[in-house]
């Protein structure tokens, strides 16, 4: 990853950005600038002089569950407000809510605001879809220094940002408590080869046949593996670059993986690893900190966590962000805008972050949120806010920003690790259509 330069987002190194140690991954001041959107096309509002609409809409998918209390959320700050919201089921996921707002710019008829997850937004920013709501935010009074740096700058670009962290998470490693305590082992792996040493420990104490899932390429496995990738010093892509793919370094940390399943401390799920986990299918697996909740509830042992291993590389940061934010629709009018920035303040606001939370697992997304009662309900959850606020950094761009990208990485990586593939040539195809999918796609959008 590049380091900082003026005009760019950037991923954080461990002495940078608040008391959070956050990141800001960036794209660099030569991209494109989509006129529609960009920070000039905002600048034309005089948000002074504008008064928040009556009524505006809010399309989201419910993440995580959360119908219930984002009807509450919504109905107290109508209360707060006047504001009225109607609150649309816009998809059953963060793909069907962003290909029904691309389809609706035509017809006008568009969220005014809207669920972005973190592969979801900057397809809708390159199509001139999205307010970069800096200045409408603070207009509503919202106050973004609060926000966890690395989430909310996972939505900057060229000096703007395009949404605000709202249903966020990071991965996490699971383990099964009970069985680590049957087979002698004490404490939770810190780096993959703690972790191959493990999954062997547990299986030579005859305490399960499956040891490590690997996700199959349903469950994104591009964003599991970020982390092993990056512990051996590798990508997924430099910026726009591909070849970050068949680096040395990318090429060791598959076939570590691969090695895994074809020695037999490992798998790949047939469905989920994190239900073959709460079923006691499997002993550990990397997942959703969104998951906690219900592995928590539905398993039936002692459910641990850590932070995420480090590789022989990088030890630190290692860990994906994901999740949804909420963005501000450029179609609506100035008035639906500030309207939306006050929505979008509110549900993310200190106090919303830590009740949306505790319903839905999500991450506080505010460096100011008392999570302390979150702590003493599941001592798990505060494992998963330090691992946020150290060792996070954001994902690389031919995974989050290229149209495609992730289907790639997933079906690559699904080959890989279920059959004797060479990696090195698996990797070489894979970086090929990558940068087929840039070249032939999304460079034209950027530079047009």
């Amino acid at each position: 990853m590049s380091q900082p330069t003026a005009g760019a987002r950037t991923t954080r190194a461990t002495t940078t950005l608040a008391a959070l140690g956050a990141v800001a991954l960036g794209l660099t001041a030569c991209g494109p600038a989509v006129g529609a959107s960009g920070p000039e096309a905002a600048a034309e509002t005089d948000w002074a002089a504008v008064e928040p609409a009556e009524s505006i809409t809010f399309w989201t998918n419910h993440p995580g569950g959360s119908q219930e209390i984002e009807q509450e959320l919504v109905d107290a700050f109508t209360a707060e407000t006047g504001i009225e919201v109607e609150i649309v089921t816009a998809g059953a996921n963060y793909e069907e809510v962003s290909q029904r707002f691309q389809t609706a710019q035509t017809s006008g008829d568009v969220g005014d605001l809207v669920v972005m997850s973190d592969a979801t937004w900057f397809t809708n920013h390159v199509n001139g879809s999205l307010l970069p709501l800096d200045e409408a935010f603070a207009a509503a009074g919202g106050d973004a220094s609060t926000y966890n740096a690395t989430l909310f700058d996972d939505y900057l670009y060229e000096d703007a940002h395009y949404a605000v962290p709202y249903a966020r998470s990071t991965t996490i490693f699971y383990y099964n408590a009970d069985q680590y305590a049957e087979a002698g082992i004490t404490e939770a792996p810190t780096t993959w080869a703690e972790v191959a040493a493990s999954s062997q420990a547990l299986i030579d104490a005859g305490v399960t046949d499956t040891a490590f899932s690997f996700p199959p390429a349903e469950d994104y496995p591009a964003w599991v593996l970020n982390n092993l990738v990056w512990g051996y010093g590798g990508g997924w892509s430099d910026e726009w670059d591909a070849s970050a793919v068949t680096s040395d370094e990318t090429v060791a940390a598959v076939q570590f993986a691969q090695d895994a399943v074809q020695e037999g401390w490992a798998n790949v799920s047939s469905g989920s690893p994190a239900d073959d986990f709460a079923a006691g299918a499997t002993s550990q697996f990397i997942g959703s900190t969104g998951s906690l909740g219900g592995i928590t509830e539905t398993a039936g042992f002692e459910v641990g966590v850590a932070m995420l291993p480090g590789g022989p590389v990088e030890q630190e940061l290692v860990v994906p962000t994901g999740g949804a934010g909420v963005a501000i629709s450029a179609t609506s009018s100035p008035e639906e805008q500030l309207a939306a920035a006050m929505l979008a303040d509110f549900l993310t606001s200190a106090e919303s972050t830590v009740t949306f939370s505790s319903q839905t697992g999500y991450m506080p997304v505010r460096s100011d949120a008392d999570a302390s009662a979150l702590y003493a309900e599941d001592a798990n959850f505060q494992v998963a806010v330090e691992q946020l606020e150290t060792r996070t950094r954001t994902q690389d761009w031919m995974r989050v920003f290229l149209p495609g990208g992730d289907l790639a990485l997933a079906t690559a990586l699904q080959r890989i690790l279920t059959t004797d593939a060479d990696v090195p040539a698996a990797l070489a195809e894979l970086q090929t259509e990558l940068e087929g999918l840039y070249e032939n796609g999304l460079r034209a959008q950027l530079e047009g």
